[in-house]
């Protein structure tokens, strides 16, 4: 692996799932508008936040990350599917739709997404017809720390894509009871999803690797700058 943030599990990182219902904005494509991609916008995520699964991602790390998409973004690969897999690899069979441009509002991560024209594409684009709320779900690999009743979110975090889901808003995949993680569907303890580092290998290239190196050296040297203007001025 290139990047530092080692897990302390030599065998994977813990797939991390959060899904928001997606109050989206039609832009394009919409009724009246058919010979163009269909075009939403809305809130895509939160940083320093308390969700369903009483997660929490720091704003360091998730502002961290959403750079590092970026590249995906520009290379026009920022794919996400319909419906969570129980994996880190995206399968272009299943795709839905794309990133096309993501910015930052306070503590909201908005995005731009266009629908594809796949068969999951279209599932997304006949519901978004009818009127109906989806939700959107991140994904992606990393350990978490019990704080004071919150899992947070670890510096190992690697974001894999936004995939579309069925709205979250509603009495839906998790609750806790005794401190354990129970599917309401089922009443089950679920298990962790352990993603092996030979798996996160093929989700991210060699470039993608060196490119949130890159970031994350740029990162330490602009927190080390701040932290020596701060010296200078309390002098």
């Amino acid at each position: 692996m290139i990047y530092d943030n080692k897990p302390e599990s030599k065998e994977g990182l813990p797939l991390l799932i959060e899904a928001m219902a997606f109050d989206y904005l039609v832009e394009q494509g919409g009724e009246g508008d058919e010979s163009k991609p269909l075009v939403l916008k809305g809130v895509l995520q939160k940083y320093d936040t308390l969700n369903q699964n009483k997660r929490s991602y720091p704003e360091h790390i998730l502002k961290r990350e959403v750079n590092n998409y970026q590249k995906f973004i520009r290379e026009r690969r920022s794919f996400g599917e319909l419906d969570h897999p129980a994996e880190s690899i995206i399968e272009l069979k299943n795709t839905s739709h794309f990133i096309i441009e993501t910015w930052w509002e306070g503590r909201d991560l908005w995005g731009r997404v266009q629908i594809l024209g796949t068969p999951s594409g279209n599932i997304i684009k006949e519901i978004i017809k009818a009127g109906c709320t989806v939700g959107i779900s991140s994904r992606g690999v990393g350990s978490t720390q019990h704080e004071n009743g919150v899992d947070v979110v670890q510096d190992d975090f690697m974001l894999i894509c936004w995939d579309f889901v069925s709205e979250p808003s509603t009495p839906g995949a998790f609750m806790f009871k005794e401190g354990k993680r129970i599917d309401t569907r089922t009443g089950q303890p679920l298990r962790e999803v352990l993603v092996p580092l030979t798996e996160i290998n093929k989700v991210f290239s060699k470039t993608d690797l060196l490119f949130r190196e890159a970031n994350r050296l740029k990162e330490i040297f602009n927190q080390r700058t701040i932290k020596q203007h701060k010296h200078r001025e309390n002098k």
